[in-house]
């Protein structure tokens, strides 16, 4: 962390240099031989006159510094940038030494030597840190600390971010003419959001853990709205007066950044990564940074053969056709080189064959791969598994071009990355100016309104407690156990599948009691669903085929369970015979997912009538001792003290991810169910409500289901006779009909 930030130092000293030099101390005339240099001098070589070298450009020192001394604009350029580094140099002074206590804390308190620190995972330090709390009291409020109380302390800025972006409150969605709605956040806007709201100079925090007492009262509400919206226009202006110099810092920047990157690599362009507004939207309350990168790192594969599985086949034609005729010219101009290498020394050729390679390399990243299966609904639903939050119309439209564009809004090309950041020092003004300030009263009543006092931790944002009964949404599986408005629910089922994954992340943990009825009434209802689910046996013998339909590498263990439960569905709706030598009755995700998770519980629940243990046999990988069952606190103990602490560690961190996917597949299944009844086969399913569950003794029914419908797939009934059905399950491959698409 201090070398992060001492080279970042350096870099900002070495970017204004290096351009200040560039600028004035630099022949270009004589560098690219506009004029000619005498070298006819005292011991040159007359037969070297014609050779220009690097020193010959460039201006002695003195002829240097007077250029630049003349040049007033340079002058307050440089004073400015050594204001700036100055202020830069202060504030990683001050960050130093909170680092050596950070340091120091580690070694004496915890226990934990830094060449060790590497090794441990953020549970096990974390643990250490409960523990000392119970011996040294180190918070004086309270005698225990709890995982969610060092959440809301690390995350407690934070958590307020994903919630006002969770609730629209932040203008992150700009209409613009032609270009419709789009989503606009960048690293200079959000640090001028967190500037003015937490820890900038009149922001509403008096301090790192407590929000001023006057946002506390109503009494003032219109008052202190309007004084929040003259504090955003001061910073509008400063940003606006700061612009041109910021503008030129971000150019700089980019120039030196990528510009290699470019000509090494130009597809690195096409490559996507997860935009700022994805990270919030798609955060849980209380998600550390570390596990939020790993669960988008895991979504990665899957999101990109999703977007990618888009095609234009005008694009392609014209991509095909510029890559045909920029590549017969490359092949020429390279043959002339490979033939006599003095064609090199012709002015611009060079140039003609980079930029030549590198319109190859961009055009070829719009023809698409000739082998490519379009499946786009079960490419959406395997996104899912990893980001956990879709909205509601994306279900059944994932092959259209509205739902295609919101997903780039999340993952978006790193060009536009690019593209954003230097337009970010413009357009950043203007939307906290115009746009920001409008929302002035929205943001102080969202203060006042969602923010709770906890003992030992400070104020914090009330959705970071994940209070069902407070926050909690009705169709989200809270039906019956929130008392919340529609302005105190959460968006998207952000509660409830943040309180899963907090649980999940955390098996020690003690949840409230609203939170512990939640999570009981969910494993009620999953052992309820679990009852006309296919069995695990039959998933675990699909595994390998449907990773190979979602992949095109073999996973490991939870990856081959969780692309079981996926693919499912359409195995099962397209006919294909199961082990046990007969066809399987069509059944959802939900019903999948339901079947694994409640055999992975099998054995800590009570049996379920008509159901034997027997029919849900789980192999080695998948025993009940396995780390599939920490949600249920069996195994953690037992794995702390072992030899092979960082295996265990992986493979536990491999099987809570994997958990949590089938608990999000499932958890939008059910809300799907519930806001929209789902058809099959001329029979509604019903959602069964959560208050029913826990007093259902009986073996419940399992509805007559025949075919179903996974968003925008369609089903193509066949008949076959007795024996092609036994030529099909001896082993015979079947007739395919050589279509692309799922």
């Amino acid at each position: 962390m201090v070398m992060s930030e001492f080279f970042e130092l350096i870099q900002f000293l070495f970017v204004v240099t290096f351009t200040t030099f560039l600028f004035n101390c630099v022949e270009y005339d004589i560098l690219f031989a506009n004029r000619a240099v005498n070298h006819t001098g005292p011991g040159q070589n007359p037969l070297d006159r014609n050779k220009v070298t690097l020193p010959d450009a460039i201006l002695p020192s003195q002829q240097c510094t007077e250029k630049i001394q003349e040049n007033s604009w340079i002058i307050f350029l440089l004073i400015m940038a050594t204001i700036f580094w100055m202020y830069r140099l202060v504030k990683v002074f001050c960050n130093i030494l909170s680092y050596w206590e950070i340091r120091q804390f580690y070694i004496k308190a915890l226990k934990i030597r830094m060449d060790d620190l590497c090794n441990f995972t953020w549970q096990e330090v974390q643990d250490r840190l409960i523990s000392l709390q119970r011996e040294q009291q180190m918070c004086i409020h309270k005698k225990e600390l709890t995982e969610l109380d060092i959440y809301h302390r690390i995350l407690r800025f934070k958590n307020y971010m994903v919630a006002m972006v969770n609730k629209s409150l932040l203008p992150v969605h700009l209409q613009l003419p032609l270009l419709g709605n789009i989503v606009f956040l960048t690293q200079g806007l959000k640090y001028n959001f967190e500037l003015i709201l937490f820890w900038g100079p009149g922001s509403l925090f008096q301090n790192k853990w407590n929000l001023h007492p006057k946002y506390k009262r109503a009494g003032n509400r219109l008052e202190l709205a309007q004084q929040l919206s003259r504090i955003i226009l001061l910073m509008g202006v400063a940003n606006l007066l700061l612009c041109p110099f910021i503008l030129v810092w971000q150019v700089l920047y980019a120039f030196f950044s990528y510009t290699e990157v470019i000509r090494r690599e130009p597809g690195s362009l096409g490559a996507r990564r997860w935009s700022l507004y994805g990270r919030l939207y798609l955060r849980h309350f209380n998600e550390l940074n570390h596990e939020l990168h790993g669960r988008l790192g895991r979504g990665y594969k899957p999101t990109s053969k999703y977007m990618n599985s888009f095609t234009s086949p005008l694009m392609t034609v014209l991509a095909k056709n510029v890559a045909f005729f920029s590549g017969s010219v490359l092949a020429v101009l390279i043959a002339l080189t490979v033939y006599d290498e003095d064609v090199l020394t012709v002015q611009h050729i060079l140039t003609a064959i980079t930029v030549l390679g590198v319109v190859i390399t961009i055009t070829r990243s719009f023809i698409p791969d000739e082998h490519m299966v379009w499946c786009p609904e079960q490419l959406l639903q395997c996104v899912l598994a990893h980001i956990h939050y879709m909205p509601d119309h994306w279900r059944g439209h994932a092959n259209k071009g509205e739902t295609r564009d919101e997903v780039a809004q999340l993952f978006q090309y790193k060009a536009v990355f690019i593209l954003e950041e230097l337009l970010s020092p413009i357009v950043t003004p203007f939307v906290l100016i115009f746009l920001l300030r409008n929302k002035s009263l929205e943001i102080i009543d969202f203060f006042r309104n969602f923010t709770v006092e906890v003992v030992g931790v400070g104020d914090i944002c009330s959705f970071a407690q994940m209070d069902i009964r407070r926050h909690g949404n009705p169709m989200w599986m809270s039906e019956g156990q929130t008392e919340a408005s529609l302005y105190q629910q959460a968006e998207n089922g952000k509660t409830e599948l943040s309180l899963m994954h907090f649980t999940i992340k955390n098996p020690r943990w003690q949840p409230p009691q609203e939170s512990s009825v939640f999570i009981s009434h969910l494993k009620d209802k999953v052992h309820h669903d679990a009852q006309v689910g296919p069995s695990t046996q039959l998933l675990l013998s699909e595994a390998p085929l449907c990773t190979s339909l979602l992949s095109n590498q073999s996973g490991s263990g939870p990856d081959n369970l969780l692309a079981s439960v996926l693919a499912h569905p359409v195995l099962t709706a397209s006919g294909l015979p199961g082990r046990d030598r007969r066809f399987i009755p069509p059944s959802t995700s939900a019903a999948a997912a339901a079947s694994v998770l409640a055999s992975l519980s099998a054995s800590q629940l009570p049996p379920h009538p008509g159901r034997s243990r027997s029919h849900n046999p789980l192999p080695s990988s998948l025993h009940p001792d396995s780390p599939l069952y920490h949600s249920d606190r069996t195994i953690i103990d037992s794995m702390s003290n072992s030899d092979t602490r960082l295996r265990s560690n992986t493979l536990l961190s491999e099987f809570s991810s994997a958990e949590m996917s089938l608990h999000a597949i499932y958890m939008h299944e059910v809300h799907q169910q519930s806001s929209q009844p789902h058809r099959t086969s001329g029979h509604w399913l019903n959602p069964v409500p959560m208050r029913e569950l826990h007093t259902d003794t009986g073996a419940p029914q399992a509805p007559s289901v025949h075919s179903v419908h996974l968003g925008g797939w369609k089903e193509e009934e066949e008949e076959e006779d007795d024996e092609g059905e036994e030529e099909i399950i001896s082993g015979s491959t079947p007739k395919q009909d050589g279509r692309s698409s799922c």
